[in-house]
């Protein structure tokens, strides 16, 4: 059986597979200020015990499993509504989709409906930088996403093959830049066009 994968790692892939291969195949790590923003973000929405107010229970850091999906990782934030879990999710941004973000919410919805036994419509995603939350409808092409991005980090992580850089406007704001190198000469493998468009929206 293949081992799980991890629910960060399916919006690093989207986001860009190379990124996605130095972060978990080659455990590379930098900050920068996106991510400390980020970090901070998520330190807060950890922060704190479990609450319950206006019938509402709020879980902060649950951790998310599905053995189906074969998923695992952290919550940021699950709200329970009338024992109805609604997933989460603290962006350090302003309000503005990424398929990044809505996979990786998407992603928490899998394992929840697993985990509660429930069927989850749609989660949020707060953007800390405008204040704003933001509904995400968990549709079949979503859910479907999902599932296909799971197989592309399982076919990078047994591949263990570095993915060409994307070498585009995603890298000005990547913390790995020097670590990737984007811009650097390199010969590609025949056929390969780095400035296509991926999975994620530029």
């Amino acid at each position: 059986m293949d081992e799980p994968v991890l629910l960060s790692a399916l919006q690093h892939f989207v986001f860009c597979p190379r990124q996605c291969a130095l972060i978990h195949l080659e455990h590379e790590w930098s900050e920068n200020a996106h991510t400390t923003r980020g970090q901070q973000t998520h330190e807060r929405a950890h922060s704190g015990q479990n609450e319950a107010r206006d019938g509402v229970t709020t879980l902060r850091a649950l951790p998310l499993t599905s053995r189906q999906h074969g998923l695992t990782g952290v919550s940021d934030v699950v709200e329970l509504h009338a024992g109805r879990p609604i997933p989460v999710e603290y962006k350090s941004g302003r309000a503005k989709p990424r398929l990044a973000d809505e996979v990786q919410l998407c992603a928490q919805a899998l394992c929840l409906e697993e985990m509660f036994d429930a069927t989850i419509p749609a989660g949020f995603i707060y953007h800390a930088g405008s204040h704003k939350r933001r509904e995400v409808p968990f549709t079949p092409d979503l859910r479907a996403a999902v599932l296909a991005v799971r197989d592309g980090v399982r076919d990078l992580l047994r591949d263990r093959v570095l993915p060409p850089p994307a070498a585009d406007d995603r890298c000005e704001r990547c913390s790995l830049f020097d670590e990737c190198e984007p811009f650097a000469p390199r010969a590609f493998p025949p056929g390969y066009d780095p400035f296509s468009t991926t999975l994620e929206d530029r």
